[in-house]
C-alpha cells in the first residue's frame, strides 16, 4: 500500500485522543511530503541534522519531534523550531535545552525518558530519579522548558505479557508525575510492533514508522 493508504488505515484504527508521530528518520523528503499531503502534521526524527534539513525543506506548520537520544552540544541546532523533545534523561540536558530555548525566546516542551525495559541498552531515568529531579530547586528555576509528559520503550521481545507489564509501569510513573506537575498530559509509548498494547495501557502518543513508510534502510 502507499504511504497515504497506510496513514488513512492507521488513523482510522486510533482513538481520537492518541497523537500519531510519524517516524520519518532516514526517509526522503518526498515521502514526508506525501504523508503531509495526506494530512499528517507530526513527524519524529532521531538525528538533529537530518531533522533540520527536513524542517528547512518542508511546510512550516509541521510539528517536529526529536525522538532519539539527544547530545547536549547539538540542542542549539533545533532550539528555534523543535516542538517536542522525547528523550530527556537528565537535569544537565534540561538545563541545556532551557539555555538554548531562552536564546530564541521560546519554551520547549519535553518528555522525560523512563527506563522500563530489561535491556540495558535503553536510556532513561527510573521512577525515584524522576520524582527527585522534578522536586529540586534547579529544576524549578528552568523557565524555558516545560515537562509535559513521559516516554519509554519496552523490551524488544515477542512476549506480549512482558511488554504489557512494562507499559503498565510507565503509566504508573506518569500518574505519579502528574500529581507533582499538573501540566503533564502526554505518555509516549508504543511503536509499530506494540502500539496497540501501549494504547490499551494508557498511551496517548505513539511513534510509528515502518507501518507508514515501509521498512527502513539503516
Amino acid at each position: 500500500m502507499s504511504i497515504t493508504q497506510n496513514l488513512t488505515q492507521l488513523k482510522a484504527s486510533l482513538k481520537k485522543e492518541v497523537t500519531l508521530v510519524a517516524v520519518s528518520k532516514t526517509k526522503p523528503i518526498a515521502d514526508l511530503q506525501e504523508a503531509y499531503n495526506a494530512g499528517q502534521r507530526v513527524f519524529g526524527e532521531n538525528k538533529i541534522q537530518e531533522m533540520t534539513t527536513k524542517w528547512e525543506a518542508l511546510p512550516k506548520d509541521i510539528e517536529w519531534h526529536m525522538i532519539g537520544h539527544v547530545q547536549r552540544n547539538k540542542v542549539k541546532y533545533m532550539a528555534s523550531y523543535v516542538s517536542l523533545i522525547h528523550g530527556v534523561d537528565s537535569l544537565k540536558l534540561l538545563k541545556e535545552i532551557d539555555k538554548q530555548a531562552k536564546k530564541h525566546q521560546r519554551r520547549i516542551n519535553c518528555l522525560m525518558q523512563i527506563h522500563i525495559a530489561e535491556e540495558e541498552t535503553k536510556f532513561g531515568l527510573d521512577a525515584s530519579e524522576l520524582i527527585n529531579l522534578v522536586q529540586t530547586d534547579e529544576f524549578k528555576e528552568l523557565d524555558h522548558i516545560q515537562v509535559v509528559g513521559v516516554m519509554g520503550m519496552a523490551t524488544f521481545t515477542k512476549d506480549d505479557s512482558q511488554i504489557r507489564k512494562e507499559f503498565k509501569a510507565l503509566k504508573s510513573i506518569f500518574d505519579s508525575l502528574q500529581k507533582l506537575l499538573p501540566q503533564v498530559t502526554f505518555i509516549s509509548m508504543g511503536m509499530s510492533g506494540d502500539y496497540k498494547i501501549a494504547i490499551e495501557e494508557g498511551s496517548n502518543m505513539v511513534r510509528i514508522g515502518s507501518s507508514i513508510f515501509g521498512s527502513r534502510n539503516y
